[in-house]
């Protein structure tokens, strides 16, 4: 049964990037989140902001995207909702 929304959004503190993130779930079932799109591997300059801002923090910082479990959580407790 599909749920009774097209789309729902959230935003969280990632502490995988230690930065605010929008997870987006579509009505279908399919999710995406901002952070892995701004923190994409191939975006070099994000990389290095991560790489900064883990040293400052004291610990590595990176994007878990694909796979993210913070944005798998988020589904499937949408999608479980009745």
């Amino acid at each position: 049964m599909s749920p009774d929304w097209e789309l729902t959004a959230t935003t969280i503190l990632c502490e995988d990037v230690d930065d605010e993130v929008t997870i987006i779930v579509n009505g279908d079932g399919t999710a995406r989140c901002t952070g892995s799109q701004k923190y994409a591997k191939s975006n070099k300059a994000a990389v290095r902001e991560l790489k900064d801002r883990g040293k400052k923090l004291g610990r590595k910082l990176d994007c878990k995207d694909p796979g993210c479990p913070t944005v798998a959580k988020y589904r499937e407790e949408l999608l479980n909702k009745k």
